[in-house]
This record gives structure tokens, sequence and C-alpha cells, in this order.
């Protein structure tokens, strides 16, 4: 099959900002617009957060198979990229529009139903969205590039995204900023899927094999997949670390800090030097294995994140330092997994005959979200062990030490331990074809 141009490259990586907003905002925001909003106590703030996506673990692979089968019988997946991306923007907006019930209780009941959908409308645009480099191209070479591309995309997405909705909740305190900054991220989740339904009109698709049709046959297929099983194992767990983070960085700048504009700062200070360093992770790749670079951006996160521990004694420059340090190894356990997963699609569909794309993107899109969900879900349930005070307004009520001793342990050592927990599982095994 011929090269990819730069310009699809470039169009179809405009999804990220799809993925990159409903991937870090709700865990970077959510937390906090329940507990500091709404007064939801910390643990059930931290199951509200959760259970929608945990739905997604379900649905995803349904969602898979039903992309398959529009490929199979339309020839393109753009179709449910259109659908899916405009139900998200639609969604995320209504998500954080607060109509204020005037109970806890009736504004939780309306966050969860909203973020049900939202996730529900999401899996429709992720789950195509992940299964299109296998398609896109037969190439290895090119689906390199593809992926590169992507995520250096994605990084741009993540800190526009993570470092301007904050920055907006920010400016206008309260409910006001959150409905606003629900209004932004909706545009820009509609302009971006907007560019990649008409961006990928045109597009060149790779050879279209029968759809698997039985989730038994299925089931046994990803059993029998050793590969792809340990690369999602090490992806669901570091998730649940950077979901941890996400959700701790609020918190931690307001109480640890002592200044919530700080949130802004430490996020972009992870993002910054990720987005810098992304090129570089694929090239250390090359040249050493791709499994010795992902176990030195493991490395490097796990450190950043201990360090976090005592940013209460140090100067916030050197906290920076630590953040940014995280945030080079953020970069790295993020170009490694999406860089290996195409190719062990490739070769599966190559072995068995038949579309394998959707329904591998179904489960690990549900594998992704899983961990990211459960990260919010571990840490309301850190704050409620530690006492943590919810309340209303715009006004912070003090916290019990307990409290501040929960949230330093929640965004430092807890995701720490979860991010170093991948490197057990990165063997040998993950870049080994099927038999």
């Amino acid at each position: 099959m011929a090269s990819l141009s730069r310009r699809t490259r470039f169009r179809y990586s405009l999804g990220s900002f799809v993925t990159g907003g409903f991937g870090t905002v709700p865990g970077l925001l959510l937390l906090p617009y329940l507990t500091d909003t709404m007064a939801v106590p910390a643990a059930a703030a931290g199951i509200i957060v959760f259970v929608p996506k945990a739905w997604d673990v379900v649905f995803n692979p349904v969602a898979g198979r039903l992309s398959d089968a529009d490929l199979a019988r339309s020839g393109s997946r753009r179709r449910f990229l259109l659908r899916g991306g405009l139900g998200v923007a639609v969604l995320f907006f209504a998500l954080f529009a607060h109509p204020g019930f005037g109970t806890p209780l009736w504004d939780a009941t309306y966050v969860v139903v909203m973020f049900f959908l939202c996730a529900t409308a999401y899996a429709f645009f992720q789950v195509p969205f992940n299964a299109l480099p296998a398609e896109l191209t037969d190439s290895a070479e090119e689906r390199t590039k593809l992926t590169s591309v992507r995520i250096g995309v994605l990084a741009v997405a993540v800190l526009v995204s993570g470092g301007g909705a904050p920055a907006i909740t920010d400016l206008l305190p309260g409910v006001a900023g959150y409905r606003v900054m629900g209004l932004v991220m909706a545009v820009i989740i509609l302009a971006a899927t907007l560019g990649v339904y008409f961006g990928l009109k045109g597009a060149p698709v790779g050879s279209l094999r029968p759809n698997t049709v039985r989730l038994k046959e299925l089931a046994r297929t990803i059993a029998q997949w050793r590969s792809f099983r340990w690369l999602m194992g090490v992806y669901f767990i570091q998730a649940l670390g950077i979901g941890t983070v996400l959700a701790a960085i609020p918190y931690f700048a307001q109480h640890v800090l002592g200044d919530p504009s700080y949130r802004t700062y430490l996020f972009v200070g992870f993002v910054g030097p990720a987005l810098i360093t992304m090129p570089v992770w694929p090239r250390l790749g090359a040249r050493w294995g791709k499994l010795a670079g992902f176990r030195i951006a493991t490395t490097s996160f796990f450190v950043g994140l201990v360090a976090m521990y005592f940013a209460d004694r140090l100067p916030f420059a050197a906290t920076l330092v630590f953040v940014a340090l995280a945030g080079v190894g953020y970069a790295g356990i993020s170009v490694f997994p999406l860089a290996i997963l195409p190719d062990l699609i490739s070769a599966e569909e190559e072995r068995t005959g038949e579309t394998r794309a959707g329904v591998t993107a179904g489960v690990w899109t549900a594998s992704e979200t899983l961990g990211l969900a459960l990260g919010p879900g571990l840490f309301g349930l850190v704050l409620q062990a530690g006492s943590y005070v919810s309340s209303t307004g715009t006004t912070a009520v003090p916290q019990p030490p307990s409290a501040i001793t929960a949230i330093v342990l929640g965004a430092s050592v807890l995701p720490a331990v979860l991010i170093a927990l991948g490197i057990p599982l990165l063997r040998r095994s993950v870049l080994e074809r099927p038999a």
C-alpha cells in the first residue's frame, strides 16, 4: 500500500483532541466539581466518577463489534466517529452545566446520568479511532509514523485541555467557571470530530476481512493472545496510576501547596516536558529496544512521583522539576504501548484472516477507561479515609491533618507504586508474534 500523506496523518490525529479532552478533564476536575461545588462526600464522588466509565468496560467491546460490522457493510468507520464525537460534545457540556437542583443527591444523580451517556458516546468515537491505524495502511513503518503524529497531537490536546480547563475554572470560581469550561471543551471536541470525519474522506482502507461473529470466539482469541494480554495489563495498571495523579492535582495544589491556581502550573509542568520529549522516545526505542525504553520511562515517572511526597518541604521551583521528570516518563509510557499495539493487531489478523482491529480496540479502550476511571475512584476513597470535608460555593473549608496526609499520599506514593507495578509485566513476550 502507498505511504500515507502528511495531511492524512495530521487529520487522523485531530481526533486526539476528543480523546485528550474526555480522558483528561473529567479525571482532573470532576471529583472537585462534585466535592467542592455540590458537597458530595468524597467516597460517593469517587464512585460517581468510576461507575459510568466502568460501564464502558462492558460496552466498549460491543462497540468494537458494531464498528467491525459497519466497516464490513460500508467500508468505513467514519460514521461511528461522527456520531460518537457529536454525542461527546453535547453531553460533555451537559455534564458540567450543573442545573442546581439544591441537594447533593439530585445534583449527583444528574452528573451520573450525564457522565454515563457521555461515556457511551465516547466509546463510539474512541473504539473506531483506535482501530484505524491498523487499517489505514498495511505498512508497519507507516503505522509508526501515524502513531507518532497522533501521540504528538495528543500531547498538545492534553496540554490544552488539562491546562486550559482548570485555568477557566480559576478565572470564574464556582459553578459558573465549570459551565464556561464545559462549553469551551465541547466546542473543541466538536471541531476535532468534524476535522477527523471530513479529513479522512477518501483516505485509504486496508484489506477488509470477515468480521468475528461470536463473543465466545472473541474471548477465546483474547485468552490465547498472550502478547496482547501482557501489553494490556501494563497499560491498565499504569492508566490507574495516571488517573489517580490527575484526580489528586487540584487537591494537592490547594491544600498542600496552598494555592488552587498552582494546579494549572502543575499540569503544564507535567505535560509540557512530555510534549517536548515525545519525539525522543521512539528514537530511544529504536536504538535500545521498545521494552528497554518502556522500562526507562516507567522509572522516570516513578522517581518524579515519589519526590512529590516532599513537595511541602521544597521550593515550588524544585517541585516543578520533579513534576517535569514525571512528565518525561509519562511521555514514554504513552508512546510505547500505542506503538506496539498496531503491529500486534496486524499480526493477529494475518494469522486468523479475520478483522481484529475493532474488537481489539474495544477491549483496549475498555482497559484504559477502567484504569482512568478507577484512579479518581481510588483517590476519592483515600480522601474519605482521611476525613476530607466536602463543601459548596467558592470558599475552601479547613481540612484536618489526616486529610492533608491522605492528599499527599494519594498524589505521590500511591500512583508511584501503581506506575512501578507495570515493570514486572513488561516481558519479552509482549513483542512476540502469535504462533
